[in-house]
């Protein structure tokens, strides 16, 4: 019989406000909601190539974006179900993010974040300069997503299924924590040497990462246009990526919950900040290297450290009592 954990009861809580938010808040609260969603399986993404595999890589809005204009341009030229202009979106960031990762196998620390921040910028350039498919600085209106005929024209109707893609989302990401892949990701982390001498293949490990990362979020890409209406390619800047890596760090790198409460704790504070968007990076950028100087291991990170069970984990074929998510 399993062990009924304080995780357990903080699913079951979220499970209820989520089913009983619909039927007591207004339109803004469950836009609000809705993006928070697309938050947490960013940052989901960001945790697995930057938690799970030690990869410091700065291009995640970039795919963010990449989803969202692959979503909205399928769903403006053929109105199919949404799940294939989703799906279209994470397939399609999946298989540039594997590209990208070969950057990974020739460098490594702030190398790696340079290389994966110039392929972030160079996106954001052709955002807002291929204006016959993004419509560059103008930005591009997205027709509603549909679904068998049911059209999503507001935050209420788009609720249930974004809800629902996160939690699918959520365990995608937990099951890998927990997996024999997981535990091998942990020791490329770790060291590569020791990896490969354990027969991991250290290069698909770091590849794999990148790809599980970027359709993570591209995916939420595509979410975002269920219940967005307009893109902007000014939101798919540098900013992003910071926020979102801030939401890892100080959730807690290395934790699935810490991914998911930071991105939940920075999704409502940078809504807060709406209104002051001239300092919102700097209010990151200092909660970012604060923790970094003083609470490495993030608000929400496991207390046992995870390292030493990793290799011995991969060894005994990926116990998943042995590695918490």
């Amino acid at each position: 019989m399993k062990k009924f954990t304080p995780d357990h009861v903080a699913l079951l809580v979220a499970l209820a406000i989520l089913c009983v938010l619909p039927f007591t808040v207004t339109g803004y609260v469950l836009y609000v909601v809705n993006l928070l969603m697309v938050f947490v399986v960013l940052a989901l993404g960001m945790h697995v190539v930057i938690g799970e595999a030690g990869q410091f890589a700065l291009s995640h809005t970039a795919f963010y974006g990449i989803g969202i204009y692959t979503a909205a341009l399928i769903n403006t030229t053929w109105h199919p179900p949404f799940v294939v202009s989703i799906l279209a979106g994470g397939l399609l960031s999946a298989v540039l993010g594997y590209v990208i990762g070969f950057l990974a196998l020739r460098m490594r620390d702030i190398y790696l974040a340079l290389a994966t921040f110039a392929f972030g910028e160079a996106m954001q350039w052709v955002f807002l300069n291929w204006e016959p498919v993004t419509g560059g600085s103008n930005g591009m209106r997205m027709q509603p997503a549909e679904l068998f005929g049911l059209t999503l024209t507001n935050d209420l109707q788009a609720y249930p299924f974004v809800v629902g893609l996160t939690a699918v989302m959520l365990w995608i990401t937990v099951m890998i924590s927990r997996s024999q892949f997981g535990s091998a990701l942990r020791a490329v982390r770790e060291s590569d040497v020791a990896a490969m001498a354990m027969g991991i293949n250290a290069r698909a490990m770091k590849q794999s990462a990148f790809a599980i990362s970027a359709a993570f979020a591209g995916i939420a890409g595509g979410m975002y246009t269920l219940f967005i209406s307009f893109i902007h390619p000014e939101s798919l800047g540098f900013q992003t990526t910071i926020l979102v890596l801030t939401m890892v760090v100080v959730g807690g790198i290395g934790s699935v919950r810490g991914a998911v409460a930071g991105a939940i704790t920075f999704g409502i504070i940078s809504e807060l900040l709406r209104q002051a968007l001239s300092i919102q990076e700097i209010i990151y950028g200092a909660i970012l290297m604060g923790f970094m100087m003083f609470k490495p291991r993030g608000l929400f990170a496991d207390r046992k450290s995870r390292v030493a069970r990793a290799p011995a984990a991969v060894t005994s074929g990926g116990d998943a009592q042995e590695i918490r998510a």
